[in-house]
């Protein structure tokens, strides 16, 4: 039976079965198969490679493999330094709510709904140009999903300092532009307009506004402000 041998780069030895983590080994397979094929039967998603070699020369995922051939398998490098031409755009499958929130807070477009069906997330990605956020990453081997990151920490903190990290994401931190609850862009709004919605210290202490034409939620900079920009500047500073 035809055999390969492997080497993945440590980053994503976490995603192999146990007994493939240490280093190169080899495996066997039947008829032809892809390099796409045969790294996602191992539990890698083609979202997490980066870079290919076979026998040392970079090839694509859907190069076929032959019998004795060394694959190398990366992640991908981060454009650090490069400006994307449009920023990143999130959709978060239903165990990343507070991740999403986070996202937001930093001024992030991040889509989220803790009812979202897997089909849906793949089709939203994929439709909507999104990169999809997952913890199961069985969802980002679907065909449709073209860019995703399979979300490793369990700590939402550690998430969010994951993501700002693999999609260099610091440079582009705008806090406090978007709604934390539904994602939608916040706008000024003259106090005038909402005295009625605001407690008497509120009203009395702060002049400045803005509203959440999604949802309408109120935001100002209060105490609370203070201690959400502390969180955020830790977040990117530990993270960097």
């Amino acid at each position: 039976m035809p055999w390969v041998t492997l080497s993945f780069d440590p980053a994503l030895a976490v995603l192999l079965p146990p007994e493939y983590r240490d280093g190169p080994f080899r495996r066997r397979f039947r008829g032809q198969v892809t390099v796409k094929h045969l790294v996602e039967s191992l539990g890698v998603p083609h979202t997490e490679v980066g870079q290919v070699r076979i026998n040392g020369r970079e090839a694509p995922l859907d190069a076929l493999l032959r019998s004795g051939d060394h694959l190398e398998v990366f992640p991908p490098l981060p454009s650090a330094g490069r400006e994307p031409p449009v920023l990143p755009r999130f959709v978060l499958d239903n165990h990343l709510g507070r991740l999403a929130a986070l996202l937001r807070l930093l001024g992030f477009d991040a889509l989220y709904r803790n009812d979202f069906q897997d089909e849906e997330l793949a089709e939203i990605a994929s439709s909507g140009e999104r990169i999809l956020l997952t913890r199961d990453h069985r969802l980002l081997m679907r065909k449709a999903v073209e860019r995703g990151y399979w979300v490793r920490s369990l700590k939402p903190e550690e998430q969010v300092r994951e993501v700002v990290r693999r999609f260099q994401l610091a440079g582009y931190v705008q806090p406090f532009r978007r709604c934390p609850r539904c994602n939608t862009p916040l706008e000024p709004v003259e106090k005038e307009a909402i005295l009625d919605r605001l407690q008497p210290l509120t009203r009395q202490y702060y002049d400045e506004f803005h509203r959440c034409p999604g949802c309408g939620q109120i935001y100002w900079k209060g105490s609370h402000y203070e201690r959400i920009r502390a969180r955020l500047d830790r977040i990117l500073q530990e993270g960097s």
